[in-house]
């Protein structure tokens, strides 16, 4: 299907070189960037938290028992506001 889209200059000519270097159309380019975009947001675009955890033997017992509401006071403990 032939369709028409506005895109800014520079970005046409930035494909244009683009395509030029790999070997392939602004067309190619374009529908393999349209599936790449249709794929995730069909994935739901899900959020991975890296996992970041440290050396350790838990909370220290001084907090092992406080409320998040404390714990975060205590984190912020001579920071200001």
């Amino acid at each position: 299907m032939k369709t028409t889209v506005e895109i800014p200059d520079s970005l046409l000519e930035e494909a244009r070189r683009l395509a030029s270097r790999e070997g392939t159309t602004v067309r190619a380019l374009v529908v393999e960037g349209l599936r790449r975009i249709v794929a995730e947001r069909k994935r739901g675009g899900t959020f991975h938290l890296r996992k970041a955890t440290f050396k350790g033997s838990g909370l220290q017992p001084h907090v092992a028992g406080a409320s998040w509401e404390r714990i975060r006071e205590i984190a912020y403990e001579g920071r200001g506001g």
